[in-house]
């Protein structure tokens, strides 16, 4: 299960942000999505990260059965 972030920023500024992540070949939500794992792999700690694996993985073989 995925939860949303709502983020609060000018629409000028997101046409800037998306007009130039464009010409990077990118997306602003492939850039969000991209720190958001930055900062989660930074913050939460090793042995909590493999655990939500498992147990996301043991998850979806369940659904696959």
């Amino acid at each position: 299960m995925k939860d949303k972030i709502i983020l609060s920023m000018s629409d000028k500024k997101i046409s800037a942000l998306e007009m130039y992540l464009t010409q990077r070949n990118t997306t602003l939500n492939a850039e969000i999505d991209k720190y958001a794992e930055q900062l989660y792999s930074k913050t939460v700690l090793k042995n909590v990260r493999e655990y939500i694996d498992t147990v996301s993985s043991n998850n979806q073989a369940k659904k696959t059965k």
